[in-house]
């Protein structure tokens, strides 16, 4: 052994590495079969798979620690490469991360309990040095390991979102050839949906991109989480479409309820969506339909929420093309004078015509409230008191809401 060739460590005046790599296939077989034992994931893996590739990765394993014993030295890349290779097998197989990392920490408690439980007091330098290795060993495996598997799901996730997306394009667009041999769901609830910004997205906020695809993550799962079969979704931070499947005869409507409220608890933001119901074939203008709701949803203010059309009926064709819909605005045009008037009226008719709730609102007096309405219809010829006039009254404001936001 030259100068300059570290002393191999040693237990007991015998190498540490001899120690390892004398028994090392029968010390292989054995870690592996503390797996399966000890981590529940491995239990259910075939027994061909634990023979073949989990062993042979083990041994390899043991030769590396074998090796940083005898020439007292980290890990180097080329010995790391067939753990990385190993570990993206496990993301394709859907192995959790969690288990995979628990086997690594089970077999390196194993080896070193294995070859340090007889060591003598003149052996404390020796495994201290020991340890260190390990701690190295063990840092540079995480590393490898993390970054291999997180990357081959990234790959696949990425795969899998490109699919997808295909798949709501090709129902978009109604192009059955593209669906051929695609498995689609009976019924869909199509549902449209636009994302508040989290506050850790804030302009300027560090991390505001990591912070975006965070939600979107959450998101996403949300609603997978709550159906029985694969979601299908278009989405980026600030919304899109989610396509969830619908057996023949389930109240979609409640459901769009629960899942819309879930995904937004779940993405920490608030969340508003419109929903219909259709079959694969009507996927397009259910889609499109969703989407001029919620525009309509989202332009008069309404608070997060699911919505459907008939919440928002009135306002909803009133942003229809139409000449009407500034001569229907302009019905009030002589309140634009008194605001006062104006607010006090659309109060009057959001409380379901109570005069007192109305004064409440307003911070007002009661017969305020009666002057001001009295004024009102003095300048519109408008009385909320007649059915059919209070109609043209509810008219007016939605289309000056749809108009200017009035």
């Amino acid at each position: 052994m030259s100068e300059d060739t570290p002393r191999p460590l040693t237990l007991g005046g015998v190498c540490v590495h001899e120690l390892l790599e004398r028994p090392l296939v029968r010390l292989a077989r054995r870690l592996v079969g503390d797996f399966a034992d000890e981590i529940p994931l491995y239990r259910r893996l075939p027994r061909e798979e634990l023979d073949g590739d989990i062993t042979s990765i083990t041994e390899h394993n043991l030769r590396v620690i074998s090796g940083m014993f005898r020439e007292r030295r980290a890990p180097t890349h080329e010995e790391l490469a067939p753990l990385r290779a190993s570990a993206a097998r496990r993301a394709q197989e859907g192995v959790p991360l969690d288990a995979l990392l628990a086997a690594y920490q089970l077999g390196v408690t194993k080896v070193w309990e294995s070859l340090f439980a007889h060591a003598g007091p003149g052996d404390l330098d020796d495994v201290l040095a020991a340890n260190r290795l390990i701690l190295s060993y063990t840092g540079a495996v995480t590393s490898a390991v993390c970054a291999a598997y997180l990357e081959e799901r990234e790959v696949m996730l990425s795969q899998e979102q490109h699919a997808m997306h295909a798949t709501v394009s090709a129902l978009l667009a109604g192009d059955r050839e593209a669906l051929a041999g695609v498995r689609l769901a009976p019924r869909y609830l199509v549902v449209a949906t636009a994302l508040g910004e989290h506050p850790d997205e804030a302009a300027g906020a560090r991390g505001g991109p990591f912070a975006g695809r965070r939600k979107l993550h959450r998101f996403r799962s949300a609603w997978q989480r709550h159906a029985a079969e694969q979601v299908l979704s278009a989405l980026d931070s600030t919304g899109g479409l989610v396509l969830v499947p619908l057996t023949a005869d389930e109240p979609w409507w409640c459901r769009a309820g629960e899942l819309v409220k879930a995904a937004g608890r779940a993405a920490g933001v608030p969340v508003w969506a419109a929903a219909e119901p259709a079959e694969p074939g009507r996927v397009p203008a259910a889609a499109k339909l969703a989407e001029e709701v919620l525009e309509v949803v989202r332009s008069l203010s309404r608070p997060p929420g699911a919505y459907r059309l008939s919440d928002v009926l009135l306002e909803y064709q009133l942003t229809r093309p139409s000449e009407a819909l500034a001569g229907l605005a302009g019905l009030l045009d002589p309140l634009l004078g008194n605001p006062d008037l104006l607010r006090t009226l659309k109060a009057y008719l959001e409380t379901g015509l109570d005069r007192r709730r109305t004064a409440e609102r307003l911070h007002v007096h009661p017969n305020t409230v009666d002057y001001r309405l009295r004024r009102a219809v003095s300048l519109t010829g408008l009385d909320p008191m007649e059915p059919a006039q209070l109609q043209r009254i509810g008219a007016a404001l939605a289309a000056r809401r749809t108009l200017n936001g009035g």
